[in-house]
């Protein structure tokens, strides 16, 4: 097999071939582009999840070869661009082949059997599946969240770049609208040209006037974005040697053609540029960059806490809560607290992200980044999980109050954040995140905001999303998938259940096709499904579905505890013991007689049981009472009633 570099060495030559431009501008069209009448579909979106489909990264990497050189925009043959296609799909197959293969080099097979070793911990091992895990966020949240994230350094901004952060959104916005009506007027006219003379190259180009007419932003202003975002024309991305070397095509998306026009081969990277770029300028100013650091942890925090607020209500969410011992020593701090009856869930949210260093392999590096961005907030979220419902500890939040936070918990959840997209995350947290066990404390759910934001998008009321964590965490080593958007997906679907005879499971990425098109419903305006049907459209639409939504209107800790046990529930279950009490419902009706079913749920000492009778409350009570007093000794139970 041959070598990474030779491998990448050779795709920089093709990159700089004559008309080379056209051959990515097929690949971004054939890779990057969904279709779809009238609503869009999961269906639509499959070829996406193609295992033959360029990524991202693999097409950023051509770019950035790209741009190395000057850029012949002459347009080759049918013949030389096929060529193009067929050599640059080899190239990229081979070099993912020679990463994979570097993942278990000069490890000695005899350490496959000692206690403890995990190659996959390896920063070596690592670099696969940072560089090919795909995208953790979504376009439109990027391109949403920056103004929020940076609408504190709006001042820095303007003074140093000449424009502020929502003039910048509102300028990348109107470009993804452009290239999108770009799409069907190139298509409309590739059909009267001939073969030698097609290209989707213009799909992808536009102009300056065309920006500042779509966004209505002046021609001044919209200019100093586009070109804050474009690689200077002298530069000609010279450190980009190696496959995870620095590459200016992801901090500077935007390629100048010499009439004057723009390129731009994917929205999704200049979205992500948007979010992530103006933080780098800021600390390149010695001055404020300082300030841009605690902009930028301010922001995950308070993004956080308005996140679970919409789930949870502002009374039952409390921002950065210092826990005091009596003496009034701080003996830890908390960013997001929530208490929602005797379930709580602890959040800290960080900023740091993983550096070029770690992406390249470094395997300190890795772990470096690793332990400042989830291992301090999984540690320090811990400590102050073991010290909640302990008298001796005050809880007081940023405006001062006094939690009030029951003696005992029955399961405290801890939610490490980051700020910003972590490749692999999910895989990182289980090689590397060391865990502790204490009472009634739950694995952590490891994730950046774009998923938490996503989480409490779908999940909106309290026992949807106490009893997601509650499965998310329960699953914690025995569930993997490319990142947690997935998982999410799989739950919506079919209510996160796994039977006990699977030691594992993987979820494969097309799962995610119906959370995708749901979210790009509700937050970009696409026509389709709002939510996916599953769990919050088929169960919730059943007896025991509205038996929960009685339950979240109040957070009562033994209601709490029944309505978490019936979300535990498979939907095959919810399904059937919601048609059983509907019949016993019926015939109750029917003859106004008492009938009753009972439905033993998986659990020690679990079951359900429901009366349907025309007798008053005390009577009907009574009844019930007995009733499960005698199924105890039935099932010889040891719980009372």
């Amino acid at each position: 097999m041959r070598s990474e570099q030779d491998i990448f060495d050779d795709l920089a030559t093709l990159c700089a071939s004559p008309g080379y431009v056209h051959a990515i501008a097929y690949l971004c069209f054939r890779d990057n582009i969904v279709f779809y009448a009238g609503e869009m579909t999961a269906e639509d979106m499959q070829h996406l999840f193609s295992r033959t489909r360029l990524i991202r990264t693999e097409i950023s990497t051509l770019v950035g070869l790209l741009i190395k050189h000057d850029v012949e925009y002459a347009l080759p043959g049918v013949e030389v661009l096929q060529q193009y296609l067929e050599r640059t799909e080899g190239l990229l197959e081979e070099m993912h082949h020679a990463i994979a293969d570097q993942a278990f080099a000069g490890i000695d097979p005899k350490q496959f059997i000692e206690r403890g070793f995990n190659p996959f911990s390896r920063g070596e091992a690592l670099r696969e599946p940072i560089f090919y895990n795909g995208e953790s966020a979504y376009s439109f949240q990027y391109r949403d969240f920056s103004p929020r994230k940076y609408a504190a350094d709006d001042e820095w901004l303007k003074a140093n770049k000449g424009f502020t952060i929502q003039i910048a959104r509102d300028v990348v916005h109107a470009i993804e609208r452009i290239q999108t009506k770009k799409l069907s007027s190139t298509l409309q006219l590739l059909r009267c040209l001939s073969s030698d003379k097609r290209t989707l190259l213009p799909c992808f180009t536009f102009t300056l006037e065309e920006v500042s007419e779509a966004s209505g932003v002046g021609k001044a202003d919209a200019e100093k974005v586009l070109i804050a975002f474009s690689l200077p024309e002298r530069e000609k991305n010279q450190g980009f040697c190696e496959l995870n070397d620095f590459n200016a095509a992801n901090a500077t998306p935007l390629l100048r053609t010499g009439d004057g026009a723009l390129i731009l081969f994917g929205h999704y990277s200049l979205t992500e540029a948007l979010y992530e770029s103006p933080f780098y300028w800021m600390v390149s100013d010695q001055k404020y960059a300082n300030t841009a650091m605690v902009h930028r942890g301010r922001f995950a925090e308070e993004f956080s806490r308005e996140r679970l607020e919409l789930v949870f209500g502002k009374g039952n969410v409390y921002p950065n809560v210092a826990v005091y011992e009596s003496k009034g020593k701080k003996a830890g701090e908390i960013d997001v607290l929530v208490v929602y009856g005797n379930r709580a869930v602890v959040l800290q949210a960080k900023s740091k992200r993983l550096t070029i260093e770690a992406r390249q392999g470094n395997d300190r590096q890795v772990k470096e980044d690793f332990q400042k961005s989830v291992q301090d907030s999984y540690d320090q979220g811990f400590k102050c999980a073991k010290l909640l419902g302990n008298p001796k500890y005050k809880l007081i939040d940023s405006n001062s109050r006094e939690v009030r936070a029951p003696r005992t918990f029955k399961e405290v959840y801890v939610l490490c954040i980051v700020s910003d997209s972590y490749p692999a995350l999910n895989f990182q947290a289980q090689q590397l995140l060391r865990i502790e066990r204490a009472e009634a404390i739950q694995p952590p759910l490891v994730a950046d905001v774009f998923t938490l934001d996503a989480v409490t998008e779908m999940l909106q009321k309290p026992l949807h999303f106490l009893s997601y964590l509650n499965r998310r965490t329960g699953y914690y080593a025995r569930l993997m998938a490319r990142d947690e958007l997935t998982i999410l997906s799989w739950h919506l679907r079919k209510n996160l259940w796994i039977d006990d005879k699977y030691d594992f499971v993987m979820v494969d990425d097309d799962v995610c096709a119906s959370l995708d098109v749901a979210m790009a419903v509700r937050r970009d305006n696409v026509p389709g499904k709002r939510t996916p049907d599953g769990i919050l459209t088929r169960v919730a639409e059943t007896v025991l579905g509205r038996i929960v939504a009685q339950i979240e209107a109040r957070a009562d800790e033994r209601t709490i505890e029944l309505g978490l046990v019936l979300l535990r529930l498979s939907e095959r279950a919810i399904l059937q013991i919601s048609k059983g009490i509907d019949a016993v419902a019926g015939k109750a009706r029917g003859d106004g007689k008492n009938h009753d079913i009972t439905v033993l749920l998986g659990e020690a000492g679990t079951g359900l049981t429901v009366h349907c009778n025309d007798e008053p409350i005390i009577m009907a009570s009574d009844r019930l009472r007995r009733h499960c007093v005698l199924r105890k000794y039935v099932q010889r139970t040891g719980c009372s009633c």
